[in-house]
Order: structure tokens, then C-alpha cells, then sequence
């Protein structure tokens, strides 16, 4: 019995080791993730203490860390290979998890077989131990990865605390002032686009794909925290099913990649990859990739960016506006030009026929996983931009009348 169990934990000692090391490194990103409001960490005597009277605050930065091991450990991980995978035109990520699912497929039917060839228990409960190790250590150290190159960036400082862009709470008049100023640059910019034989956005995708490299210039120059080397953004194959599960793109941290969903209404996929290029160049919560988004189409000097943009910022602040008064919204929507509303209908139309599908589930999946990364928002976390979309138009419009208010006191 003693040799039947030592040659037992010879056998899975591979797997046991596996799984060993992704308790380890789980365990290390939690403590990293609790760094902030962990006394041991935070508190007086604590860690980021010592660090501070060692002289090592200013390289821990504001975050604590958790903002140390971003700066200064994963972020130029994800650049480099962001910069490896540049190279190729085609989404890495795609192929890695086809490869993924054939390595699983061939380890079940190679288990399966082992199962029939052997004969002893010991025999049969090695093969299906290490066959169902194999799979929760290679779960746990993807989970692990993942945690540890993008889950770290939803505890280092966000995006108001790095520009000082408050996102206090608004009024429903300055959310209706807000969306009516975004309504009118989507009339505005909707006629200096290319539109099909319906009436539709029908800009060149291609064209659309090369122009991502300039979109964030204009506003690095006034957020320099989002400065980054450009990536391409890379067109799925399988962009179907990313619509199936309601998905218009994806930022994958193990290559770095903005991947795309191009089968969404063309419309909205500039807006779609200054999204994605947001997450790449660190702006990890939904609602600040989203406020980015809208800036950087709206700042780009790319017509077909800056309708995206604008069909973006008016999307969120009217639904929210529809919330909280909708004899406002009503205005507002009656204002769009008759080319703004039929891209939201066709918007609407394509997405209404996965409704049914595995959307929800997808949602649901996806809404406890940022509420996991402390966004206790869950997905509704895509619409707290509004306050930002409407702060940051306030502050526009009295930089402004400001400008304006000095021009005539210059010329009296």
C-alpha cells in the first residue's frame, strides 16, 4: 500500500508542482490587489510606509504596489509583446486559442485511451488525476496570467485621479446640455462621411484600420500618461461569434492586441478600436476606455473617427438622458438628421437578432468579472462615462465663453 501510494505522487508530483505555483501566484496578485486598503500593507508601519522612508514612494507611485508591479513589471511585458505580435497581420490571439482547444481536444482522446489500456485502479485514477490536474493547472496559471498583466491595472490610479477630470455626479440639465452639444456634431459630422445606397456609414474599413495609428496623438499631447507605441488593431476571423456573445472587440493582455469585430455595424467600429487602443495603452475601467474613446475620435482630425466618436458619446449620454427626464431626450432625438438615425436603427437592428443567443450568459460572465476587479458597476460600469462626457463639455463650453469673454474685452 505505502509503494502503490509513493508511486501514486511520483506519477502527479508534474501536476501537484503545476498547481502548487498557481496557488502562489494567485495568491501574490491578491496580496498586491488588497495593497491599498490592507493595513498590513497601507496602514502606518506598514509596507508602502517602510517603502516611503526607504525613498521608494516615488517609484511605487500613487497606487501603492499594485501601481509598482503595472509600471514597472507588466506593462513592459505587454509592450513587448505588443511588439512581437505587430509583426503579423493576424490575430495571435485567435490562433492561440484554436491551438488551445486542439491540445485539449488530443489530451482528452489520448486520457481516454490510457482509461481503456489500463487495467489497474492505481493505473486509472494516475491517468484521470493527471489528465483533470493538467486542466486546472493550465486553468489556474491562464487565470493567473491574466490577473496579473490586466488585473493590476484596475487598482492603480484611474483616469480623473491621473488628469484631474472630475466625474462627480451631474444634473439632468447638464446631462441633456451634454447631449444635445454631441447630438449636434453627430449632424454635423454625419455629412462628412461616405455613406451606401440606403443611407448607411459605408467608410472604407481598410482605410479605417490605417488611420488608428494618429487617433491618439492630439490627445496624448493633453494626457501625456497615454502616450504608448501604437499597435495595429487586428480584424477577427471569427468576428461571428464575437457577435453572438455581444462582444465588438477585445483587448487580449498575454499579446497585447486590440482585436476587432468587424462584422459589427461599420459605424461604430472607429469608436470600437480607440477603445480597445485605450485598454492597450493602460486605461483598464470600462466607463474612463470609454470617455478616452470619445476623446481621442473626437480630438483625431479623422472625420470617419470623429462621427464614430460622436455616435458613441450620444449613444451613452442618451440613454441616460432617456432615464432621467425623457421629454428631454425626446427633444434631443428629434434634432438627430435623418442619416444619425439611421445608423442607430441599423446599430439597433443587428444587434437585436443576437439578443436571444448567448448574449445574456456572456453579460452575466462579464459582469462578475469587473465586479471581481472591484468595478461594482458590473457592465452598467459602461455608462458611469456620462459623467465624464458631461464634465468635461462643461469644462469645454466655459473654456470657451471664457476665450470669448477676453477676445471682446481685448477689443473695448
Amino acid at each position: 500500500m505505502k509503494n502503490t501510494l509513493s508511486d501514486f505522487f511520483s506519477q502527479i508530483k508534474g501536476t501537484l508542482l503545476s498547481l502548487l505555483i498557481g496557488a502562489i501566484l494567485y495568491i501574490g496578485f491578491l496580496l498586491l490587489r488588497g495593497s491599498e486598503t490592507s493595513t498590513f500593507f497601507a496602514g502606518k508601519g506598514g509596507l508602502a510606509d517602510l517603502a516611503g522612508k526607504g525613498g521608494l514612494a516615488d517609484l511605487a507611485g500613487k497606487g501603492g504596489l499594485a501601481d509598482l508591479a503595472v509600471r514597472h513589471i507588466t506593462t513592459p511585458i505587454r509592450r513587448m509583446m505588443g511588439w512581437l505580435c505587430d509583426f503579423l497581420p493576424f490575430s495571435i490571439m485567435e490562433t492561440l486559442i484554436l491551438l488551445a482547444a486542439f491540445l485539449a481536444v488530443i489530451i482528452l482522446i489520448r486520457s481516454i485511451f490510457l482509461l481503456i489500456r489500463r487495467h489497474g485502479k492505481t493505473e486509472k485514477a494516475i491517468v484521470l488525476t493527471r489528465t483533470i490536474g493538467f486542466f486546472l493547472a493550465a486553468a489556474l496559471l491562464i487565470w493567473d496570467g491574466y490577473c496579473w498583466l490586466w488585473g493590476l491595472d484596475y487598482y492603480k490610479p484611474g483616469f480623473s485621479e491621473l488628469s484631474g477630470l472630475s466625474d462627480r455626479p451631474v444634473s439632468a440639465e447638464e446631462l441633456s446640455a451634454a447631449t444635445a452639444h454631441y447630438a449636434a456634431e453627430a449632424n454635423r459630422l454625419s455629412l462628412l462621411v461616405s455613406r451606401d445606397e440606403n443611407g448607411l456609414f459605408n467608410e472604407s474599413l481598410t482605410d479605417i484600420l490605417e488611420q488608428s495609428d494618429e487617433i491618439y496623438a492630439g490627445l496624448a499631447d493633453v494626457y501625456p500618461f497615454l502616450n504608448a507605441p501604437h499597435r495595429t488593431p487586428k480584424a477577427m476571423r471569427f468576428s461571428g461569434l464575437m457577435s453572438r456573445i455581444g462582444y465588438t472587440g477585445v483587448y487580449f493582455p498575454f499579446t497585447s492586441e486590440t482585436n476587432i469585430n468587424i462584422d459589427a455595424p461599420l459605424a461604430l467600429i472607429p469608436s470600437t478600436i480607440a477603445h480597445e487602443l485605450a485598454h492597450q495603452r493602460g486605461i483598464a475601467p470600462e466607463q474612463d476606455a470609454n470617455f478616452v474613446a470619445v476623446r481621442a475620435c473626437m480630438t483625431s482630425g479623422k472625420n470617419a473617427y470623429a462621427y464614430s466618436g460622436a455616435l458613441l458619446a450620444y449613444i451613452h449620454l442618451g440613454n441616460a438622458l432617456y432615464e432621467a427626464d425623457r421629454a428631454a431626450w425626446e427633444t434631443v432625438y428629434n434634432s438627430l438628421s435623418a442619416e444619425v438615425k439611421a445608423d442607430l436603427a441599423e446599430n439597433n437592428r443587428y444587434w437585436e437578432a443576437f439578443r436571444e443567443t448567448g448574449q445574456e450568459t456572456a453579460d452575466k460572465i462579464y459582469e462578475a468579472f469587473l465586479s471581481s476587479y472591484g468595478q461594482t458597476l458590473g457592465t452598467k460600469s459602461y455608462g458611469a462615462c456620462v459623467d465624464l462626457l458631461t464634465v468635461d463639455y462643461l469644462n469645454q463650453a466655459q473654456e470657451k465663453a471664457s476665450a470669448f469673454l477676453s477676445e471682446v474685452d481685448g477689443i473695448s
